[in-house]
C-alpha cells in the first residue's frame, strides 16, 4: 500500500484542527485556527509503517457539511474519531460508530481521547477502564485507543502512528477481541509458517531452527537472552510447553495470539508478509502463479534444484524409511498446501505411478509424478512449490525449479532434443492390451480380466537409456475422449509419440489402426511406432488390406515389435519408445 488515508472526525470543539496542526507545526498552536484544515501530505520518514505515505482529512461534524464527510469516509482507508469530555464521549457510541456503520464504511477506527492536559478528565487508567473498553467491546471495528493532548503535544505522533498501524497491520484479520482468540485464517496461516520452518520435520523449532526463523523474518539473529525470555513467556502461560525438543506449534500459535493482545499484532504482520501472505491472509497470487510461458513445440521440466527439493521432501516424510510414502506421510507432506493436486485425483493417484508391495509411492513414482505434473501443469507444480516452501538460492523464486526445453522439431521418425520427459498416445482397438501395457510399465502383475477404459488414463515412470541416461515416459491411453483429444491440435502439439498397439491374436484388431490413420490423416506428422501385443499366444492373419508388416514397410517404418505384458522382456518396449 502506497498511501494511508486518515478521516479525523468527531463533534465540534473537540480538538481534531489541533491535533492535525500540533503535529504538522511540533508544536501548541495558540492563535485562532481555522474550522476545518485543508489537506494534509506527510511523505514516507523512519518509522513509518512500510514507508507509506500519509494524507490527514480534516472534516467537519455540522450538518450542512454531512455531504462533504460521507465523501470523504468512503475515500479514506481509516478513522481518527475524537472526543474530548463527557459529551461527546457519549456521542461515540450514540451517533458516531452508529453512522459509520449506516454508510457502510468498513474500515478500521483509533478511537482518541483528547485535551488529557485537563484535570476534569480524569486518569488514563479510569479513561481507559471507563471509557474506551466498554466503548471498543461494543464496537470490533475500533482498532485502538489513546489518549492525546494536542496543547502538551502528547501522543500527537504516537496517535497518526496508531492510524497508520490499523491500515498497514491490521488486527480484525488476525485476532477476535471477543473470543480472545486468532482467527481461523490466521491460525492456518501460522501452522503453515510453522510448517515450513520445522526443517527435520519433527514437530518442534529447535534453536537452530527458531534462529533461522528470526533471521528469515526479522534480518537480525536473536540474543541469547532473546531466546530464553520467549522460552519464559510461553512457559508462563504454559507451564510444560517448552520440553527439551523446542517450541512446538502450539506454543508458536500462543506466542502469537499474545502478541495480539499486547498491541504487537505488527510483529504477526511482518512472519506472515515474509511468507508471502496478503492482507486478506492468501497467498499473493504473483508468488503463487509467477510468470512462466512456454512456448509451442517446448516444454517444462524441472530442473536438478527442482529435482533436489522433491528428493528431499520424501525422504524427510518417508519417517518410517520403508521407501514409500504412506497416506499419513502424504496427508503431512502436503498439510501446508490444500491437499494433493485435483489434477492428480483425476488421474488416480498414485495408482498412475511406481507404488510399492503396500500400495504406497515410491521415490521413483514421485519423481515420476511431479515430471508429468510439470510437463502437463506447470503452473500446478509453481504453484506447490509455492505452498510446499520452495526457496531459491539465486532469488529466482519458485521458476528456478522448472527449466524450458528447446523446441522439438517436428519429425515423421521418433526424434528427441535436450530433452528427459517424453509424452507418448497409445492407441488401438477396445482389447489390444493397451492397459495392460501401462500396468506393466508400472511394474504391475498381470490381470487377465478385461476392464474397458472409460476416462483417459495415464502411467508415468522412469526409464533408464543405454548409457545410463534416465528420462521419464507418460504413457496416456485415451479411452471415449480418443476422438476430442485426436482432433486438438493443442493436444497433439504437447504429444511426442504415437504407439500404435494392435492384438497380434484377434484377426480384426489391426484394421482399427489403418482406419484411424484414414480418418486423422494430420497424425502422419506425429513420430510413431507399431507394437503387437499378447505375443504370447497364437499368432492370426489380419483381416486387413495389408497385413502389419507390409503396412509399416510401405510407410518405410519398422515392422511392429512383438511384445506380451506377461514377458520380463517388455521393458525393453520401454527403452525403444524413450530412445531418439
Amino acid at each position: 500500500m502506497a498511501t494511508v488515508r486518515i478521516c479525523v472526525c468527531g463533534d465540534e470543539g473537540v480538538g481534531k484542527s489541533s491535533i492535525i496542526t500540533s503535529l504538522v507545526k511540533d508544536v501548541f498552536v495558540t492563535s485562532k485556527i481555522q474550522p476545518v484544515l485543508p489537506q494534509v501530505t506527510l511523505p514516507p520518514t523512519l518509522g513509518t509503517p512500510d514507508n507509506v505515505t500519509t494524507v490527514i482529512v480534516d472534516t467537519s461534524a455540522l450538518p450542512h457539511e454531512r455531504h462533504t464527510l460521507r465523501k470523504e469516509l468512503r475515500k479514506s482507508n481509516v478513522i481518527l474519531l475524537v472526543y474530548s469530555d463527557h459529551y461527546s464521549y457519549e456521542r461515540v457510541a450514540l451517533f458516531w460508530m452508529p453512522y459509520f456503520r449506516s454508510l457502510g464504511v468498513n474500515i478500521p477506527v483509533v478511537l482518541c481521547a483528547n485535551k488529557s492536559d485537563l484535570q476534569s478528565n480524569g486518569t488514563t487508567s479510569q479513561v481507559v477502564q471507563e471509557e474506551m473498553l466498554p466503548v471498543m467491546n461494543e464496537f470490533k471495528e475500533i482498532d485502538s485507543c489513546i489518549r492525546t493532548s494536542a496543547k502538551e503535544h502528547h501522543n500527537i505522533n504516537e496517535v497518526f502512528f496508531l492510524c497508520q498501524k490499523a491500515v498497514t497491520h491490521p488486527i480484525a484479520p488476525l485476532y477476535d477481541s471477543k473470543e480472545a482468540a486468532l482467527k481461523p485464517a490466521a491460525v492456518s496461516a501460522l501452522q503453515r509458517v510453522f510448517h515450513l520452518c520445522d526443517k527435520d520435520k519433527d514437530g518442534y523449532w529447535n534453536d537452530q531452527e527458531i534462529h533461522d526463523f528470526q533471521i528469515k523474518c526479522f534480518d537480525k539473529p536473536l540474543g541469547d537472552d532473546d531466546l530464553s525470555n520467549i522460552k519464559k513467556s510461553i512457559e508462563r502461560f504454559v507451564p510444560g510447553s517448552m520440553g527439551n525438543s523446542g517450541m512446538n506449534e502450539h506454543s508458536f500459535l500462543l506466542l502469537n495470539k499474545i502478541f495480539a493482545e499486547k498491541g504487537r499484532h505488527e510483529t504477526i504482520w511482518i512472519i506472515l508478509r515474509k511468507f508471502h501472505y496478503t492482507d486478506s491472509l492468501s497467498l499473493k497470487d504473483t508468488f503463487l502463479h509467477p510468470k512462466f510461458d512456454v512456448p509451442q513445440y517446448s516444454s517444462a521440466e524441472l530442473s536438478p534444484s527442482g529435482y533436489r527439493f522433491f528428493v528431499d521432501l520424501f525422504l524427510l516424510f518417508d519417517k518410517d524409511n520403508d521407501g514409500g510414502l504412506n497416506d499419513s506421510e502424504l496427508a503431512a507432506l502436503f498439510a501446508p498446501t490444500p491437499g494433493v493436486p485435483p489434477s492428480w485425483i483425476d488421474s488416480a493417484f498414485p495408482s498412475c505411478t511406481v507404488r510399492n508391495e503396500a500400495g504406497h509411492i515410491t521415490l521413483q513414482g514421485w519423481l515420476a509424478q511431479w515430471s508429468m505434473a510439470t510437463f502437463e501443469e506447470p503452473k500446478t507444480t509453481l504453484e506447490y512449490l509455492a505452498y510446499l516452501g520452495f526457496e531459491s538460492t539465486d532469488r529466482g523464486g519458485t521458476t528456478a525449479a522448472l527449466k524450458i526445453t528447446k523446441a522439438r522439431k517436428r519429425r515423421t521418425k521418433p526424434g528427441r532434443v535436450e530433452r528427459h520427459v517424453f509424452l507418448c498416445y497409445v492407441l488401438g482397438a477396445s482389447g489390444s492390451g493397451k492397459s495392460s501395457l501401462l500396468s506393466a510399465f508400472l511394474q504391475r502383475p498381470f490381470d487377465h480380466t478385461y476392464h474397458p477404459t472409460i476416462k483417459p488414463r495415464s502411467a508415468v515412470n522412469s526409464v533408464e537409456l543405454k548409457g545410463g541416461k534416465q528420462c521419464y515416459l507418460i504413457l496416456e491411453e485415451l479411452g471415449e475422449l480418443e476422438p476430442a483429444i485426436l482432433e486438438n491440435q493443442a493436444k497433439l502439439d504437447a504429444c511426442d509419440l504415437l504407439c500404435y498397439t494392435y492384438d497380434s491374436s484377434e484377426p480384426d484388431s489391426f484394421a482399427y489402426i489403418v482406419e484411424l490413420r484414414k480418418k486423422y490423416p494430420h497424425l502422419d506428422d506425429l513420430p510413431a511406432v507399431y507394437v503387437a501385443t499378447k505375443a504370447d499366444q497364437d499368432k492370426t492373419m489380419q483381416r486387413s488390406e495389408q497385413q502389419p508388416d507390409e503396412y509399416t514397410n510401405a510407410l518405410n517404418m519398422p515392422s511392429p515389435l512383438h511384445v506380451s505384458a506377461t514377458w520380463s522382456s517388455i521393458s525393453e518396449l520401454f527403452v525403444h519408445v524413450s530412445s531418439p
